[in-house]
């Protein structure tokens, strides 16, 4: 199931937008009768990393809605004029306060029924200084033992957090790909 948020009017000339399918398309689209603009919505990116220092894996608490007090990777949504990488290290500052070095692209987890991609970076911490920011209640290097596998706030965290553990086990990281195809249960 594909939600899309009802678009109403035209954000080019303000006209009231109908839903049909344009010319030389095979999709429904928001388009203007009046100026011909076509607004398409397109799923959105959000950027992460896999912070380490040492052995440890840094996690934030969430300090907002969804999810607020469940611990994630530090990530966030794509901004225009970013890379996927600048986007990762940035919201990665921004949660957590950590200075990482971007590496591989480690995970790309597909969430059609949120409209979303999220994508995650390999990241190594420059030095294990990291402080709550505005999005985080508190931050936290974790082994993969005192990992609360019962308080991750997303699928898409868990399942990246079992890619790393599984790769670090065997001695090589490679690039992993997954659907969340259902919503989460709510606990």
């Amino acid at each position: 199931m594909n939600r899309r948020p009802p678009i109403q009017f035209c954000s080019a000339c303000g006209h009231t937008v109908e839903l049909r399918i344009p010319d030389g398309d095979n999709r429904e689209r928001h388009v203007c009768p009046n100026c011909g603009t076509i607004h398409y919505q397109n799923p959105r990116n959000v950027l992460g990393t896999v912070p380490v220092w040492g052995d440890q894996v840094l996690l934030c608490k969430r300090a907002i809605e969804p999810r607020l007090g469940y611990w994630t990777l530090p990530a966030g949504f794509m901004e225009i004029g970013e890379t996927t990488a600048q986007a990762a290290a940035r919201e990665t500052l921004e949660e957590s306060g950590a200075d990482v070095e971007v590496g591989p692209l480690f995970s790309l987890l597909n969430v059609p029924h949120v409209n979303q991609v999220h994508i995650f970076y390999l990241a190594t911490m420059r030095e294990p200084r990291f402080a709550a920011g505005e999005e985080s209640l508190e931050v936290r290097l974790f082994s993969e033992h005192e990992i609360p596998w019962d308080e991750i706030a997303f699928p898409t965290v868990a399942q990246t957090l079992r890619f790393f553990f599984a790769d670090r086990d065997a001695g090589k990281f490679g690039l992993h790909t997954f659907d969340i195809l259902q919503p989460m249960l709510r606990v």
